[in-house]
């Protein structure tokens, strides 16, 4: 152990996007998901290669770490387990046996993993390092509220379970953070939104976004909308004034450990059987898919009602698996009920593994008092970065043909050239992003303009379905301008409509269309990011904290007259986004994108230069 041990390492593992981060003296050194290293999407596994990247990002060894922090309580969660199994034993018994072995192992004997994980990285001593247990709900609370600008603030906490909690309200004044209410497993909103993402036929901890995506292409004023909703609020669910749910257990079998939901219950219920996962999207689909998002959208905004009646703050914070869930933190913001909003990147478990850190750094040094800081992007490029020498040194190895930009402003020009003209881009510039969004460092960039973008990208690019949506990036200063938007979104966290100048007339027999034609009707000025219902995903670019981007887009503007482009994450369906320059190359090889941008070196498919 070094006399000066001072980091902090936080670690989040074991259920789902795990991760590690460093910390010292309170900063934020580094942070990068496990999926990344290992190309396994939402990789569950002891982040191994990223505690390593995030010791070799500070050049020091475990012997510098003073202190571990996970981001839940093991044995309380194994609690929680085994009262589970006691409360619908024999139930389940098959469940309890064969998962049995890895509960102990990852919750019992949790030190042991850990110290076995550590000793095979052979980066220094581990006898040293004291393991900080931070309770799963407030790991996430820490992430929102630390790297929020707020010295005060409401927090509210929302995802599937933690140990015990499902959701938590909370007020964070002066860097303490306290907990004001709190609701308890099973009854879940994140679960009941799972549950509902399994009935439709997507992956649970995967496809609650597809979900999301698909909402809008229903019909609110449908009577299939009417009992879908009904039904839901009738047999499956009560909710709440305070946003609080309370589940109808008889319909769901997570209890069991099996899968979410009761198969026969809910076909009787909905007169619909759970759809296969490659079976074709029906106006059905979408009308339920769209009752659950707007009863979800409901016990959000109640869930923050009842945060303002027990704060009475202007600032709200948001995190937990549900806070991905940018519709509802749009419905929040167009309540009015708070005059700031933050929503951090990666808000589910993996940045739990820096709240974790964030707050033993607090109780170490007894440093509560939170100074007002803006750190705006600092919590977003955390991950690898790679130098020209390196880019240029692969595409060498593969004997790949590329042009060297001399200066960052030619790379730019060049790129809105290729933009302008149609073409997709892949993008990838400094250090990559924490958290599931690509925020302009590991991104897919193409011209909102276009009516065949979203097309293009999602099938010969993505391989994805369809009626996926784009997110807009959009410079800061343009924002309102376009958009129904009074705050900021740098994290694209926020989901709110164009203005109608920009949009077009939907035609009377608009409902009778199909999926297909809905998604490819041209509805505005920008159909590359304008969904379905006139609303778009909304990441905000500023010149202070993403430079690079916003040089791009300031170019793009001066050629086109859009302050905007398309901007989706830098991979393909079912892998994680790229991290290295082999990566960004073979994504880029194996799918039809027209150009590949990396630093300053650009290149172009064969033809695309000529």
């Amino acid at each position: 152990m070094s006399k000066t041990a001072s980091y902090i390492l936080g670690i989040s593992a074991f259920y789902h996007d795990s991760a590690a981060c460093l910390i010292h003296n309170g900063e934020i050194i580094s942070a990068a998901q496990e999926e990344r290293f290992t190309r396994v999407k939402h990789d569950s596994a002891f982040p191994s290669n990223a505690v390593k990247f995030c010791l070799m990002q500070a050049q020091i060894t475990l012997d510098d770490v003073a202190s571990i922090a996970f981001y839940e309580k093991p044995l309380l969660k194994f609690e929680r387990v085994l009262e589970n199994f006691l409360a619908i034993a024999p139930r389940g018994l098959r469940g309890f046996i064969k998962y049995m072995p890895a509960w102990l192992k990852e919750k019992v004997f949790f030190r042991k993993l850990l110290d076995d994980a550590l000793k095979k990285l052979d980066l220094g001593g581990i006898k040293h390092l004291k393991v900080q247990f931070c309770e799963h709900h407030l790991s996430h609370a820490a992430w929102a509220y630390y790297t929020s600008p707020f010295k005060e603030s409401g927090v509210l906490t929302i995802d599937g379970v933690g140990e015990w909690t499902t959701t938590a309200i909370y007020h964070a004044k002066e860097g303490e953070i306290k907990v004001l209410k709190e609701q308890s497993y099973p009854h879940s909103l994140g679960l009941l939104y799972s549950a509902f993402t399994q009935f439709l036929g997507f992956k649970v901890n995967d496809g609650e976004y597809k979900m999301m995506g698909l909402a809008p292409y229903g019909n609110r004023n449908s009577e299939r909308f009417n009992d879908f909703y009904h039904s839901i609020k009738r047999d499956l669910i009560t909710q709440y004034k305070d946003g609080s749910v309370h589940l109808n257990l008889s319909y769901f079998k997570f209890l069991e450990g099996k899968q979410m939901i009761n198969d026969k219950k809910w076909a009787a219920l909905f007169k619909m059987e759970r759809r296969g996962w490659e079976q074709e999207l029906e106006q059905a689909h979408c009308d339920f898919a769209l009752a659950v998002q707007t009863i979800t959208e409901e016990s959000v905004l109640l869930l923050a009602e009842e945060t303002k009646r027990l704060t009475g703050s202007a600032n709200l914070c948001i995190a937990g698996g549900v806070g991905y869930n940018c519709s509802a933190n749009g419905k929040v913001v167009q309540a009015k009920l708070f005059e700031n909003l933050h929503v951090p990147p990666a808000v589910g478990d993996a940045g739990s593994a820096v709240g974790a850190g964030l707050l033993v750094h607090a109780f170490q040094n007894n440093e509560f008092h939170k100074t007002q800081k803006e750190q705006k992007n600092d919590i977003s490029f955390l991950g690898p970065e790679f130098s020209d020498q390196e880019i240029r040194a692969y595409l060498k190895s593969q004997s790949q043909e590329f042009k060297v930009s001399i200066d960052f402003a030619t790379v730019c020009q060049e790129t809105s050239q290729l933009l302008s003209d149609g073409l997709v881009v892949g993008w990838m510039q400094g250090r990559m992003e924490f958290g599931a969004r690509a925020l302009g460092a590991r991104s897919i960039l193409g011209d909102p303009r276009n009516p065949d973008i979203q097309r293009v990208i999602n099938q010969k690019i993505k391989f994805r379905e369809s009626f996926r949506p784009f997110a807009v990036i959009i410079l800061e200063e343009d924002l309102k301008d376009y958009y129904d938007l009074d705050m900021n979104s740098p994290y694209m966290a926020i989901i709110c409509d164009i203005l109608p100048a920009f949009r077009k007339e939907k035609p009377a027999t608009y409902e009778s269309l199909s999926i297909r034609e809905k998604c490819d009707w041209i509805n505005s000025d920008f159909p590359g990011i304008t969904h379905v219902d006139d609303s778009t995903r909304i990441q905000t670019v500023d010149q202070k904290t993403n430079p690079k981007l916003h040089q791009l887009l300031t170019v793009f503007k001066k050629f086109t007259g859009c302050p905007m482009l398309i901007n989706t994450s830098f991979n393909i369906k079912d892998q994680p986004i790229v991290c290295s320059p082999k990566e960004a190359f073979e994504c880029f090889q194996n799918t039809n994108m027209d150009a590949l941008v990396m630093s300053n070196t650009i290149i172009y498919k064969k033809g695309k230069d000529e």
